[in-house]
This record gives structure tokens, C-alpha cells and sequence, in this order.
């Protein structure tokens, strides 16, 4: 079993003891991602739909130094701390994800909180890009 993590700075550190992600065997395993600001590590302000582009841009940008993107991501969990919000937070989702062919699978879960106060949080599995030119 084939195992690498990386590491970029132009998305929020992972939690202590944990990795932005870890490639295996041809697949990207993102940590939960925030909707943190990078440089700062601040909560984004903005509501759920500043907040929901940041984390998905935070994904991309970890996904990108990986040698992935969202187009390949196969699997999403979403974690939501008010289902009032699960409308606005999947307007943004779509902006992202409607113009790939195949959408991944994805899980919309809500949780009493997240850390730091976010208002939405997520993970993803996704294939390395090498590994789609190969199939």
C-alpha cells in the first residue's frame, strides 16, 4: 500500500496530529476543511454562503496540490450546524459541482457545532487525477 500526504499554505493546516490529506493507493483523503481564511485561520465572515464557497475552495485548493480537483471527488460529507441553512449552503454547492458530468456522492449531516464557531465543515475522497487517465 502506496501512502503520501502533502501539504500546500494556500489552505488552512490541519488540525493538530492529522494531515491536510493523505493519498493511497491512487485516492485522496481530505481532512475536514473549515471555513477558515487561510492566513489568518479565521472563521470567514459572510454567513453560510461566504462560508460554503471557502470551504470548497480550501478542498480545491488541497485537492489541486495533491494531483486531484473537485471534478474527480467520488465521496463528500457535509457537516451543517442548522438545516435552515442546508438551501442557501447547497445553492453555493452547486455553483461548484453542476458543470461536472458525474457528481460525487455526498452526505449532508448536522452537529450541534462545529470548531470555532463555523457554520459548515466538510470532507472528501476523491481520485488522483493519474489514476482517471489511466482508467
Amino acid at each position: 500500500m502506496s501512502r503520501k500526504t502533502t501539504y500546500t499554505e494556500d489552505a488552512p493546516a490541519a488540525p493538530l496530529n492529522a494531515s491536510q490529506e493523505v493519498v493511497c493507493n491512487g485516492m485522496v483523503h481530505c481532512s475536514g476543511s473549515l471555513t477558515l481564511e487561510g492566513k489568518t485561520m479565521q472563521i470567514i465572515p459572510g454567513g453560510i454562503q461566504a462560508e460554503t464557497h471557502r470551504v470548497l475552495k480550501n478542498l480545491s485548493t488541497i485537492l489541486k496540490a495533491a494531483g486531484s480537483s473537485l471534478a474527480s471527488v467520488i465521496k463528500l460529507n457535509i457537516f451543517v450546524t442548522s438545516m435552515d441553512d442546508f438551501r442557501t449552503m447547497n445553492e453555493v454547492y452547486d455553483k461548484f459541482f453542476s458543470k461536472f458530468d458525474q457528481k460525487p456522492c455526498r452526505t449532508c449531516i448536522p452537529v450541534p457545532q462545529l470548531a470555532l464557531g463555523a457554520k459548515v465543515g466538510m470532507d472528501c475522497v476523491a481520485v488522483l487525477e493519474t489514476t482517471i487517465a489511466r482508467l
